[in-house]
Formats: structure tokens, sequence, C-alpha cells
């Protein structure tokens, strides 16, 4: 039984087993219960868009005004997109999940139909977003079998009150609009 600071007790509460298999089967389980936001990074790079899906975005500071995502050192795009000079980041909202699923697919096939423009620094943002921001990479973070991006934003844009695509146990859900 897991106690209270008084050495009571808590009914219900199960301890925690130390020294546990961490498989990531589990751990990804675990990490799921967490709801995210998912976003659109993308860039212009060799004349031709280039992007990903990441639903580890977070803002990070105001001072200087910084954000964050993690990609998977795995990842076969983040090589080509972090050689650009700016990123768009954009903020999908909870009926782009296809947009979302088509971001994440194959590589030639990840801007097809979808509306989008491309600054002059070459960050490329996705017209219907609930947010846009134009970034240049600030620090990277090698995180195991992680990269943890900081971001330093240049340029936000934000006019849709639409509510935010929510990733969550492995899915797409949305946000109930409070009364």
């Amino acid at each position: 039984m897991t106690t209270a600071p008084t050495g009571q007790p808590i009914a219900g509460v199960t301890p925690l087993t130390t020294n546990q298999d961490l498989d990531p089967t589990r751990l990804r389980e675990a990490f799921g219960i967490f709801p995210t936001g998912v976003v659109a990074v993308a860039a212009e790079v060799d004349g031709a868009p280039v992007g990903l899906a990441a639903s580890s975005f977070t803002s990070v500071s105001l001072d200087p005004p910084l954000v964050s995502f993690s990609v998977a050192n795995t990842s076969k795009t983040w090589p080509t997109l972090r050689r650009a000079a700016h990123l768009g980041v954009t903020i999908l909202a909870s009926h782009q999940g296809t947009i979302c699923r088509q971001l994440a697919g194959p590589v030639a096939e990840r801007f097809t139909g979808i509306g989008l423009h491309t600054t002059e620094d070459g960050a490329v943002l996705l017209d219907e977003g609930l947010a846009r921001f134009d970034c240049s990479i600030h620090e990277e973070v090698v995180a195991g079998d992680h990269t943890l991006v900081l971001l330093r934003l240049h340029s936000v844009e934000s006019a849709d009150t639409s509510l935010p695509l929510v990733f969550h146990r492995s899915g797409f859900g949305r946000l109930e609009a409070s009364a």
C-alpha cells in the first residue's frame, strides 16, 4: 500500500514497482495516456516542400521566444528538413487528421492537395492551421532515440479559433468546447 505523509495507507493507490522492465511497448502505452497537440513542421529544401508531423510540440520560452518538438533519430526526413534556413510550424486543427496522416506517409505525396505557402526565408506553412510560426533552429539536443529540436520564433500568426487536433492513445481525438 502507498502511504500518505502521515504514514497512513492511501486506499485504491497501487505502489509503483521499482526495477521493472521498461519495454518500449509498455512505455508507449503509458506515454499515450497524455494527450498532445499535433503540428506540421515544413520548409522548402532544394525547391520542394519537405515536412513531417510531430505530436511533441510545446512552448518553451517567451524571452527569447522558443518552442520545441522531438524527432526520431531514425527519421529519414529530418536530415533534409534541418538544412533549411527557416522552418514553418503549423498547429493542426481538429478536422485535419487526414492531413496529419498524409504528412506521415510517403514523402512524394505529403503535400499533394494541401494548401500551403512559403515565406521568403523558405518556411512552409499550411493554409488551414490554428497558428503558424516562422522559426529557425536554435539548438538540437540528442535525447536517447530522439532529438529535441529547439526553435527560435521569428513571426507568429494565429487567427483560427477552431479546436486543435489531439493525439491520444495512438489515435486522433478532439477537445470538447467549453460552455
